[in-house]
C-alpha cells in the first residue's frame, strides 16, 4: 500500500510542476500584453495586427526566459552543492570508504534526492559486503592456521630420534587427520564458491529420494555402528526431479553431523513424507544437542557452537551452510529444533520438480 502511495504522489508532483510551468507561461504572457498596452499608449499601437501578435509574443518569451534564469540564480547553487557532495561520495566510494552518508531534505521528492538514497543504499550495502569479506578471510585464514600449526608442531616432533616408535605412528596419524582436514576444507569452499556464483548450471533428473536416503544410511555403516547407534528408517517411496548429486551431499552432512554429536548406543532416525510443499525429510538424533542462542547462527560459515568439540572431530564448519545453500538452490526450507543434552532435529523440505531459474 506504501508503495502505491509513492507513485500517486510521484505522480501527482509531476501534474504540479507541469502546472507550475504552464503558470510560468501565462503569467509571462499576461505580463508582456501588460507591458506592450502600456507602451501602445505611449508610443501608439503599431498598424499591423500581425506586428502586435508578434511583438507580445516575443516579450512574452524574453520574460519567460529571463523568470527562469532569476529562478535558477536560487537553484543552481544549492544543486552545485548538491553534485559536488555526489561526485565527491563516488570517489570516497571508489577508493573503499564505504561509510559514506549523503544527507537528503528527508522527502525524496525530486532527482537529486532519489539519487543520493541510492548512493546512500549503495554504500551500505558495499559496506556490509566488505564486512563479510573481511570476516571470511579472517575466519579462513584462523582455520587454516590451526591445522598448519598442528602440522608444524608434530613433523617438528618427528626429527627427535629417542621418539617412540608408538608416538611417531601418533604423530603421523595427527599430521595425516590434519591435512585431511585442510583438504576438505579447500574442498567445502570450492563448493560453496561455485553454489554462490551468479549463474551455476545443473542437470537435474528424476529419482527416488527414499532410494538415495536409504543409500546414504548404508553407506555411513561402518560409522554408525562403531558407536553402537540405532538408525531408524521411516521412508515413504517419494519421486522427485532435483539435483541428485547436491541433495545427496545435504543428507551426508546432516548424517554425519548426527553421527558426530550423537553418543555411544544413541539413535538416530530418518523420516520421509509426502507434503503438499513437496517432500519432506526429517533428520532426528538424540546428540548433545544445540544452545539455543547458537541454534541461529549454525548455517553461518565456518559457525561452531561447540568450538573445541568440532575442532577434535575435525569439522570446518562449512557443512551446514552448503546443505542450506543447496537447499535454497532448490526453492527448499530448511529448519531446525535443538536442546541440549537432548539431541537435535533437521526438517527439510524440497519440491517435488525442481526449475532452474
Amino acid at each position: 500500500m506504501r508503495e502505491v502511495w509513492k507513485k500517486i504522489w510521484f505522480v501527482l508532483l509531476h501534474v504540479l510542476q507541469s502546472i507550475g510551468v504552464l503558470a510560468f507561461v501565462a503569467l509571462s504572457w499576461m505580463a508582456a500584453n501588460f507591458l506592450t498596452k502600456t507602451l501602445y499608449k505611449v508610443y501608439g499601437t503599431p498598424s499591423s495586427p500581425y506586428l502586435v501578435q508578434m511583438i507580445d509574443a516575443l516579450l512574452g518569451v524574453i520574460l519567460f526566459i529571463l523568470a527562469m534564469m532569476v529562478l535558477g540564480l536560487f537553484i543552481r547553487p544549492r544543486q552545485i552543492v548538491m553534485m559536488t557532495s555526489i561526485i565527491d561520495a563516488m570517489r570516497r566510494i571508489a577508493k573503499g570508504d564505504f561509510k559514506v552518508k549523503l544527507d537528503t531534505n528527508g522527502k525524496g521528492r525530486n532527482e537529486f534526492d532519489k539519487i543520493i538514497q541510492s548512493i546512500n543504499d549503495m554504500a551500505g550495502e558495499l559496506g556490509q559486503l566488505e564486512s563479510m569479506r573481511q570476516d571470511f578471510i579472517s575466519n579462513v585464514s584462523h582455520e587454516i592456521q590451526s591445522p598448519l600449526t598442528s602440522i608444524r608442531g608434530f613433523a617438528k616432533a618427528l626429527r627427535n630420534r629417542d621418539l617412540s616408535e608408538e608416538k611417531r605412528e601418533h604423530y603421523l596419524d595427527i599430521i595425516e587427520g590434519e591435512s585431511r582436514r585442510l583438504s576438505q576444507m579447500s574442498d567445502n569452499l570450492l563448493k560453496l564458491s561455485y553454489l554462490e556464483s551468479d549463474k551455476p548450471s545443473f542437470e537435474t533428473c528424476r529419482f527416488r529420494l527414499d532410494n538415495q536416503l536409504r543409500t546414504v544410511v548404508l553407506a555411513g555403516e561402518p560409522q554408525w555402528l562403531a558407536k553402537g547407534i540405532q538408525v531408524d528408517l521411516d521412508l515413504q517411496e517419494i519421486e522427485i526431479v532435483a539435483v541428485e548429486e547436491l541433495l545427496n551431499q545435504v543428507w551426508v552432512n546432516l548424517l554425519h553431523n548426527s553421527i558426530k554429536f550423537t553418543p555411544v548406543d544413541g539413535e538416530i532416525s530418518l523420516r520421509l513424507i509426502a507434503t503438499e510443499r513437496g517432500a519432506e525429510v526429517t533428520i532426528e538424533d538424540t546428540g548433545i544437542g544445540i544452545k539455543e542462542e547458537d541454534l541461529v547462527h549454525i548455517f553461518e560459515r565456518f559457525y561452531k557452537a561447540d568450538k573445541s568439540r568440532n575442532r577434535t572431530a575435525g569439522g570446518s564448519g562449512l557443512g551446514l551452510s552448503i546443505v542450506k545453500k543447496i537447499v535454497d538452490i532448490h526453492q527448499g526450507d530448511i529448519s531446525a529444533e535443538s536442546r541440549v543434552g537432548q539431541g537435535s532435529r533437521f526438517v527439510i523440505s524440497v519440491p517435488y520438480s525442481f526449475q532452474q531459474e
